[in-house]
């Protein structure tokens, strides 16, 4: 009985992933290798792909082969309630995100290059085009969070982030910061916990304010509509008379929201959702330019939304006068499935749909 459930949790797992699509991208002629950089494996990929002749076929064949046995082998020496949990987290599309599902780090070849568990399996479950370790960053609830070099490593797909590349070079700083006051984050009494707060979080639906302020006191929060498993600020629940169908389109659109996290460098944005988020906060802006930057951050992706040593290293320049009403240097502003600024048709957040300030608390 044990024999035959462990069998079929495998057996369902390998039927979820994606086999052909990992195998085009894991040593098939053409395509970029994990020992690639992910500049330079993002340039190869906007080359023209070749098609393949006899030869590549057959060799495709064969890495699909050996894709299927390095998976099935790993896949098999996982314990039972690990199978569960990373079954669980790829057919809820991590809607249920599950544990951790430890592994060694050591790495499996494929195709005569070597790859981390969690790679592998990112790329069969998540994102086919996955390149490099580097580009990955575990969630701050996964036991791999923090820890860079340690024995072992979590390979649940669901507990990772894709981190968005940035669209030009960063900017150095930004035009306001908070006090200096940053610690590294650690566990807290409750006293603590009940004593302060990092954060408040607004909800908008273009110039209308929806339900109170949500107070955040742990160190993240899920934002979202629904949500089959967790506890966070759903906005689901919250009512409002007369919405436009605009606005009930776009909050079909909210789904499993966003992870919001306070971590030791500063306040990550991580879109659980199936449809794109847009963002803009004073250290993503460009210092001393009155151009808006709003970074779109694709599901499944996740994004720095406030750097603490940015806003600390500027924390005297002036602040720019802005259009679009009052102006926080502690704040962030993320607006689901529609973008703003000089990009797009929307030039104020205000004309968006469905929204998000996100009030910093400790940093002022």
């Amino acid at each position: 009985m044990f024999r035959s459930k462990r069998s079929g949790l495998v057996r369902r797992l390998g039927g979820a992933a994606s086999f052909r699509t990992g195998t085009a991208e894991m040593g098939a002629p053409g395509a970029a290798t994990t020992s690639e950089p992910p500049a330079a494996a993002s340039s190869r990929r906007k080359a023209p792909r070749r098609t393949a002749g006899p030869g590549g076929a057959a060799r495709l064949l064969l890495l699909e082969q050996e894709l299927k046995a390095v998976t099935y082998s790993l896949l098999k020496r996982l314990k039972e309630r690990s199978l569960d949990s990373l079954l669980e987290a790829v057919e809820s599309r991590g809607g249920m995100p599950g544990g951790c599902v430890l592994v060694a780090r050591t790495e499996v070849r494929l195709g005569g290059l070597a790859a981390p568990p969690h790679l592998l399996l990112g790329k069969l479950f998540r994102w086919p085009d996955l390149q490099h370790p580097a580009e990955l960053k575990p969630l701050c609830e996964c036991q791999s969070f923090g820890v860079a070099d340690g024995p072992t490593v979590c390979c649940n797909p669901y507990h990772f982030s894709r981190l968005c590349g940035p669209e030009s070079p960063p900017p150095p700083y930004s035009r306001l910061s908070p006090n200096d006051e940053q610690k590294p984050l650690g566990t807290t009494s409750p006293d603590a916990v009940k004593r302060s707060h990092w954060c408040n979080v607004a909800y908008w639906e273009h110039r209308t304010r929806v339900g109170r302020l949500y107070t955040v006191y742990e160190q993240s929060v899920s934002i979202f509509y629904d949500l089959p498993q967790g506890n966070g600020f759903c906005l689901g629940q919250l009512n409002l008379d007369n919405r436009s169908e605009t606005v009930r389109r776009t909050r079909s659109k909210i789904g499993y929201g966003i992870l919001l996290s306070k971590e030791p460098d500063g306040v990550w944005a991580y879109n659980r959702s199936e449809h794109p988020i847009f963002v803009n906060s004073p250290t993503l802006d460009i210092p001393n330019c009155r151009t808006l930057i709003v970074r779109k951050v694709m599901p499944g992706y996740s994004i720095k939304v406030f750097d603490y040593e940015k806003s600390c290293l500027l924390q005297h320049t002036a602040e720019l006068d802005y259009a679009d009403g009052p102006y926080d240097p502690n704040s962030v502003r993320i607006s689901f499935a529609k973008g703003w600024g000089p990009c797009y048709s929307r030039q104020f957040i205000t004309s968006c749909p469905c929204w998000l300030e996100i009030l910093l608390s400790n940093n002022r």
